[in-house]
């Protein structure tokens, strides 16, 4: 629906230009002599939020897009190599628009969470594995859901139960989710300190007396099926309903986002364009929070 997509858009846009006012060092680096940006870098996290929404995966193909239908809202646009740029540089404001958006919600102060990775396939044929700027990071994995081995990465997500996005992690394919998360909680030490008696929900790949004892430190709750061999574990009932949260928020980012589309050749593209899926995800549910509709309400509202 075409007046969802403006109003969104709109709303967004005097979002991370009331930010970029706010906090002027956010704005992403740039010679101080020379010619200012004829778009603005509030056009342009609108601009990149609205192609992963509308579901183009081809950056030439989103600006001939923009071009003919959206120059209402963007009055100039530049060319495919100049918008892949300028996207690179702006991943450090995508991710603290993302963090702005999200404590913006009512959902933010959920005192549940649910955690899960899914893998992000980046190449297929053995010569891509070969020459990829990307290895050392990407590697090979195994998909259980799929039953299938894949080379690439993990984005490792918490997010609540409606799937706003909480925190993330983008890592290897054999990272382990348990240090994962860790390593998350430890980073966003805010997050976990104003949050106890929080719970998780995860599969049976969160296990382990110590890890558990870690989390216990951060006074968080850890609930999972038990595992083979294991008595079963408080809440058990539950799992299955709310895994099917998880499940959906990935089938959102891969089904609508074309997450495993993402065209990254590089760390720094693949981080970005990781970056503005989540950012369109949190953005259609902050909006819809703002606007009274059903905050897990499909993405395809947003469709054209």
């Amino acid at each position: 629906m075409k007046t969802d997509l403006d109003s969104l858009a709109t709303a967004l846009y005097v979002q991370v230009d009331d930010l970029l006012k706010q906090s002027p060092h956010l704005v992403p680096w740039r010679p101080e002599t020379g010619i200012a940006p004829q778009l603005s870098d509030a056009e342009l996290v609108t601009l990149s939020v609205m192609q992963a929404l509308l579901g183009y995966v081809s950056e030439r193909r989103w600006i001939r897009y923009a071009s003919s239908n959206l120059r209402h809202l963007f009055p100039y646009l530049p060319g495919q190599s100049g918008y892949n740029r300028r996207l690179r540089k702006a991943a450090d404001l995508i991710a603290r628009v993302n963090r702005l958006l999200a404590t913006d919600t009512s959902l933010w102060t959920d005192n549940v969470w649910v955690i899960d990775s899914t893998p992000i396939e980046c190449g297929r044929s053995r010569e891509t594995v070969k020459r990829s700027d990307l290895a050392g990071w990407a590697e090979y994995g195994y998909c259980a859901s799929h039953s299938r081995f894949f080379w690439g990465l993990r984005l490792h997500l918490v997010c609540t139960l409606h799937g706003l996005p909480i925190a993330f992690a983008l890592t290897g394919a054999k990272a382990d989710e348990r240090t994962t998360l860790l390593d998350i909680l430890g980073t966003e030490t805010d997050l976990v300190a104003t949050r106890p008696g929080q719970t998780l929900i995860g599969d049976k790949n969160y296990y382990g007396a110590a890890f558990e004892r870690e989390l216990a430190e951060l006074e968080l709750r850890l609930l999972r099926p038990a595992r083979k061999g294991e008595p079963e574990r408080a809440g058990s009932q539950l799992f299955k309903p709310l895994r099917q949260i998880i499940e959906s928020v990935n089938d959102t980012f891969k089904g609508q986002l074309d997450l495993e589309r993402h065209q990254g050749r590089t760390p720094g593209g693949v981080m970005v364009r990781v970056l503005q899926r989540i950012l369109a995800l949190t953005a259609a549910i902050w909006h819809n929070d703002h606007t009274g509709q059903p905050v897990m309400r499909s993405l395809t509202a947003y469709d054209h």
